[in-house]
């Protein structure tokens, strides 16, 4: 009696299906993504409705909106920064950070979800402004303390009432920590409202 020999377990394969359709995958009509097998049928059909979706999502964009939004974004990191100075005495630039984040979670918001380059810059430009204004009003307290300790009875004021005096004020101590702070801020507006982007075409 002839015995029927048994398949190696290398030799066995398990059939795969499409994880959209269910049909069975053969050799050259596979795609693997995310995990996740298709056909190149179902992958053709789903990556060209997220290039859809993807391309919406950077088109038709209201840049007042996302402008406003950014520039509001950056105002309450500002005020907070600001804040938070005024109630303890004591300036924390890792907290400048958050100016960043909330300029470009603000312009994507107010922009209806959307995201592009043009929405990246909005959110740098209201990010670098944003700080520029919250240091002016952090070093204008630490020299307006000073000079009510010193007897004085010029202040520092705000608004300020010429660019120069801004731009002295925005300068007292600024340092190399400033500018990492700065640059974590702008790249925290510029991360937000990235555009997405699908992954190349994977082949079968």
């Amino acid at each position: 009696m002839t015995e029927t020999p048994v398949p190696s377990e290398a030799a066995v394969t398990a059939a795969e299906a499409c994880a959209q359709c269910g049909r069975t995958l053969v050799p050259g009509d596979r795609v693997e993504t995310g995990g996740r097998v298709f056909c190149r049928s179902c992958y053709t059909s789903l990556r060209a409705e997220l290039e859809q979706v993807v391309g919406a999502m950077s088109s038709d964009i209201n840049y007042a909106n996302a402008t406003v939004g950014a520039l509001l974004g950056g105002a309450v990191g500002a005020l907070a920064w600001w804040g938070f100075t005024v109630l303890t005495h004591w300036s924390v630039g890792l907290i400048a950070i958050a100016i960043g984040w909330l300029a470009g979670f603000g312009a994507v918001k107010f922009a209806g979800e959307k995201r592009s380059a043009a929405l990246q810059w909005i959110a740098v430009a209201a990010a670098a402004l944003s700080y520029l204004v919250a240091s002016y009003l952090v070093n204008m307290t630490f020299a307006n303390k000073t000079l009510a300790e010193r007897g004085e009875g010029f202040r520092v004021p705000f608004p300020p009432t010429s660019p120069e005096l801004f731009f002295n004020v925005v300068a007292l101590g600024f340092g190399l920590m400033d500018v990492v702070f700065l640059a974590i801020a702008l790249w925290e507006a510029w991360k937000q409202p990235k555009p997405l982007a699908l992954p190349p075409e994977s082949a079968a």
